[in-house]
């Protein structure tokens, strides 16, 4: 167990690595008021987060411990694409929903969870924009067009697509999000278009 854990550790810090992250929580955070919301839940501040730029935020609890953590991004000016940890998915949208109820009921926000509209995918390492590039050739997947922690929306086979480009490793690294209908498909393209880049599938262990 552990050498395969150390070989696709191995994996993602000379090559590339694939990992299915679509349990992840991940909630739209919509209104005129949606910025001002996040400001007030997360520890650190979202309301000049650019439109195309996603930011890491930390969720504390009243006592000032640790709530949770995870990657918000701006779809548009009063929108936005939460994810949060897998473990506190629904604790975080039950939080998001009581504060919006009791606590600030004069916010004109919205909040819903699409964890089930999204399969997810992490593609890291140092040979990963590559992998992308030879996935996705009509798409733009530069430093220039997709800089540390943007956005590129697009589709793919006719179903929505993300792929935002920040990482949790320590290694280059984009997340790509694309309707749930379509993960099995999207993964098997990756896997086909990484043949050549040393792509493999990797674990949390790693």
């Amino acid at each position: 167990m552990n050498e395969a854990y150390v070989a696709e550790m191995r994996n993602v810090r000379q090559a590339a690595g694939l990992m299915d992250i679509s349990t992840l929580g991940k909630i739209d955070v919509q209104g005129p008021d949606a910025a001002i919301f996040l400001d007030r839940i997360y520890a650190n501040g979202f309301a000049k987060l650019p439109v195309g730029r996603a930011r890491y935020g930390v969720m504390l609890r009243d006592d000032g411990i640790v709530f949770d953590d995870g990657t918000t991004t701006r779809l548009a000016e009063n929108r936005f694409f939460m994810t949060t940890s897998t473990a506190k998915a629904a604790d975080v949208l039950s939080r998001l929903e009581f504060l919006l109820d009791t606590a600030w009921p004069d916010l004109r926000v919205a909040v819903t969870s699409v964890s089930d509209e999204w399969a997810a995918m992490s593609v890291a390492g140092p040979k990963s924009r590559a992998i992308l590039s030879a996935a996705f050739p009509a798409l733009d997947v530069s430093d220039a067009a997709l800089a540390h922690m943007g956005l590129l929306e697009s589709e793919w086979q006719g179903h929505a697509l993300l792929i935002l480009r920040l990482s949790y490793s320590g290694e280059r690294a984009y997340e790509i999000y694309v309707g749930a209908t379509a993960g099995e498909q999207l993964w098997s393209r990756l896997l086909e278009a990484g043949r050549a880049f040393d792509l493999k599938p990797y674990g949390v262990e790693a």
